[in-house]
């Protein structure tokens, strides 16, 4: 899995640089979101805008990584193409997720 992370305003960034997260990169994704955790990042911030699609696999993912961080921690979404918001509302996610319109907004 392609990706950069930077720390910026008290966030972990991660952006993905893969256009799919979904059942071929899931599991690489939460191996990648349980190591930030385990080396104690607690607030993330997910930068989607490479990010064209997301399947079942995909937010299977998101929802386990945000449940690892548990109340200590939170995973904030930024920059998201308009298919996969569409899919966030549709599935309601956009209601459990903090989500920005931009990484500028969000920091």
């Amino acid at each position: 899995m392609n990706y950069t992370t930077e720390e910026r305003n008290g966030f972990t960034v991660l952006t993905l640089q893969e256009k799919r997260l979904d059942a071929r990169a899931a599991n690489d994704f939460k191996k990648l979101i349980q190591s930030l955790i385990g080396q104690g990042h607690r607030n993330l911030l997910l930068d989607l805008k490479n990010v064209q699609f997301i399947d079942s696999s995909g937010l299977g993912a998101l929802v386990s990584c945000l449940k690892a961080l548990g109340k200590d921690g939170d995973m904030q979404l930024c920059s998201i193409n308009p298919p996969v918001q569409s899919l966030l509302k549709l599935t309601r996610l956009d209601r459990i997720f903090t989500v920005h319109e931009s990484l500028e907004a969000a920091l």
